[in-house]
């Protein structure tokens, strides 16, 4: 995500946002303006993390917001005929100071949410959700918008900018500036209503995965590994429990404990906890706001002239329908069902044999799953862990995105703030050219106060337009640090998700866009540069030079050739997993009346589709993060398993080609990497690959039958 919202980008960002409350205290004003000077330092500067506090940020927006507004209102009434040059191109260029404090503003609410950060947000959120309003549905704005959109054919516009016309105005369409003006009014208090929703679902969510088990017998964590339980002793000893180890309430902590530990009473307490977040019944349930949420979208996509969210969110996707969609879901659906099945059979013939007693329950999957796995391949997860030391899988991506697209990383840690000592920096430069490109930022380990997941940010983003700028980008993680002085060690799933990640960064360090309108990418297109990098990971370079363990030996051919020879293993698992997710999204959100009872609803489309039951969704509604809070993936988390698609045909192209072959990755960079939005996904994809990506290279890597 980019934290630029430049008007062009408004119709697809949501602030993060929550209830009005009593005007926090203001800023001294001398502070205020450390958030609004333009940032100091070489390369274009860096955010003054080392001088901000959260105080500073209401009087900060309220100066950034007059002044944004200053520079709309200028627009608007310039008395000259409205043109390219007199309307869209300032457009494209106001904004700048929201950009940098929003920018600062986002990393607080995502990895510094303290007490007083939620309680700033909870006023700041409705706030910017109105003063945005406020300026896409300006009616004076919108009609020297629409006059240069009507002109557009006789204006002599390159392909870039018109292009750019079009979407301006269809963006501005699309959030309600053809409305009247008590519908625009309308749409105003749905947004800020949904802001408020937002931030209410966020603080709830978050406040769940801050809770712990602790446990105090490490007899109970027998099979699990020694930097596993050293890491789970370190977060006990941080939350004054010394002596004692602490399962957090997020994915990085709990996982390991569902996959290695032989208590099973111990992975249910753990697996329940973990997949109840939200779903309590008390103060922190979010099933309430959730209904809210979904009444309040319904009644904006209906103002709006939509059928209802789902054609709201898809009016400019790649899939365009809701049905299209879905298509390419159920296609895949019954596959990873029938899968399933399959695996859970392998699991329960194990349980049977070790005379367990036991019949397969979720929170039995993944551990009986390593059990499978060890005896069909001789391969258990715990052998590959001490390979994966975080600090040179990082080196690892970054040693393909040289090899690959000539991009250079030296390490500036201590040279440029943070806004926490974990945060280590980067220099990045074209290693044939010498030119500086930008920062990269890594926020790696899982912290109280950071929001659960993994993401990827800019602070600042590439453009040619007044002054081509240099990128500031960032990945955040929620892994388990190490114990002091020691290593810390990651699954293979953590692993791929620091390359995924890293994926995003390369997208935005390869951007060479000249306007920033056409920067961002559809939301189906999103996660497709990201997947595709994954794929490095496991070749043999990269695993020869940076998977290696504490004595420094490189991971073994015969354990690889294992990797390689399970690489479908458990892909039933991870597929209903996912998709289930993506399916009750489009379910909930492709329907004109709103779902009023969440549980029902969740209980019942899972019985419908023929969920296993022993398993769960990887996202359970109480905690769909990705959906409530704020629109982003709403109605989109299929967007995986379509850029999934794009992906897996990418890769297919590179083993042909020769996974390191330059001439198709220079093709893969100048075609899609770089080019932001500038052409039609569809479009630019076709012209690298010379056709529409062919779905049966999904099939094949996950292991289904393709016809």
């Amino acid at each position: 995500m980019t934290f630029r919202l430049t008007l062009a980008l408004l119709a697809t960002t949501s602030p993060v946002m929550a209830t009005a409350q009593t005007q926090p205290a203001a800023a001294p004003a001398g502070d205020t303006a450390i958030l609004l000077a333009p940032w100091s330092g070489p390369n274009g500067g860096v955010p003054p993390w080392d001088k901000v506090k959260p105080a500073m940020f209401p009087a900060a927006y309220d100066a950034a917001m007059a002044d944004y507004r200053r520079e709309i209102h200028a627009i608007r009434d310039n008395r000259s005929s409205p043109t390219f040059q007199t309307v869209i191109v300032p457009l494209q260029l106001a904004g700048e100071t929201m950009s940098r404090v929003g920018a600062m503003w986002g990393v607080y609410t995502s990895n510094l949410a303290t007490k007083e950060v939620q309680d700033i947000d909870r006023v700041l959120s409705p706030k910017l959700a109105a003063f945005y309003d406020e300026l896409t549905l300006d009616p004076a704005l919108f009609a020297k918008i629409k006059a240069v959109y009507d002109g557009r054919k006789t204006a002599k516009l390159d392909a870039q900018q018109m292009r750019l016309v079009e979407r301006t105005y269809r963006s501005y369409v699309r959030r309600g500036a053809m409305l009247s003006p008590a519908q625009r009014a309308q749409v105003t208090q749905l947004n800020q209503q949904l802001a408020t929703a937002f931030t209410d679902f966020g603080s709830k969510l978050l406040a769940d995965e801050e809770t712990w088990i602790v446990v105090d017998d490490e007899a109970q964590l027998a099979g699990v590994p020694d930097s596993v339980k050293a890491a789970m002793a370190a977060a006990a000893t941080a939350r004054q429990l010394p002596g004692k180890w602490v399962v957090v309430n997020t994915r990085s902590s709990a996982q390991p404990v569902l996959t290695y530990a032989r208590d099973r009473a111990l992975r249910e307490k753990v697996f329940k906890a973990f997949v109840n977040r939200g779903d309590n019944g008390d103060a922190n349930d979010t099933k309430a706001t959730i209904a809210q949420i979904l009444k309040l979208r319904q009644e904006r996509a209906k103002l709006l002239g939509f059928k209802n969210h789902a054609y709201f969110r898809m009016d400019d996707t790649m899939a365009e329908t809701p049905a299209n969609a879905m298509a390419l879901m159920m296609r895949v659906w019954p596959a990873a069902v029938a899968r399933v099945r399959e695996e859970v059979a392998d699991m329960q013939k194990v349980a049977d044999a070790e005379k367990a007693g036991v019949t397969i329950q979720p929170w039995d999957y993944r551990y009986y799953a390593e059990k499978v796995r060890k005896a069909k391949y001789d391969l258990d997860e715990s052998e590959i862990k001490p390979y994966l030391e975080l600090g040179n899988i990082l080196n690892g991506a970054f040693y393909a995105a040289g090899r690959l697209y000539d991009l250079g990383f030296k390490e500036n840690t201590g040279q440029i703030p943070v806004f926490d000592p974990d945060v280590r920096t980067f220099e990045v430069t074209n290693t044939k050219t010498g030119k500086f490109v930008g920062y990269f930022y890594f926020d790696a380990y899982a912290r109280p106060g950071k929001r659960s997941g993994a993401w990827a940010t800019t602070y600042r983003s590439q453009q040619k337009l007044g002054g081509d700028r240099t990128v500031l980008a960032s990945n955040n993680n929620n892994f388990v640090k190490g114990a002091p002085g020691q290593p810390t060690l990651v699954s293979l799933d953590d692993a791929t998700t620091a390359f995924h990640e890293f994926g995003h960064a390369i997208h935005s360090l390869l951007q060479n866009v000249t306007y920033p309108g056409l920067a961002g990418t559809p939301r189906d297109f999103v996660e497709y540069p990201s997947q595709v990098n994954e794929n490095w990971l496991l070749t043999r370079d990269v695993l020869d030079r940076y998977a290696k363990n504490a004595a420094g030996q490189p991971m073994p051919q015969a354990l690889v050739d294992k990797i390689e020879k399970s690489s479908t293993f458990n892909q039933g698992f991870d597929t209903v997993e996912y998709l289930s997710s993506a399916l009750l999204d489009m379910k909930l959100h492709d329907r004109e009346t709103p779902v009023t009872d969440i549980a029902a609803f969740e209980r019942d489309t899972l019985a419908e589709l023929g969920m296993p039951r022993q398993m769960v969704m990887r996202h359970r509604l109480p905690q769909f993060g990705h959906l409530f809070s704020s629109d982003a993936y709403s109605a989109g988390y299929y967007s995986y398993l379509w850029s999934e698609t794009m992906d897996a045909d990418t890769w297919a192209a590179f083993e042909q080609a020769g996974v390191w072959d330059k001439a198709t990755a220079d093709r893969f960079r100048t075609t899609l990497l770089s080019t932001g939005n500038e052409t039609d996904r569809k479009d630019a994809y076709r012209s690298f690959r010379g056709r529409d990506p062919d779905v049966d290279a999904l099939f094949k890597r996950r292991g289904f039958p393709t016809r």
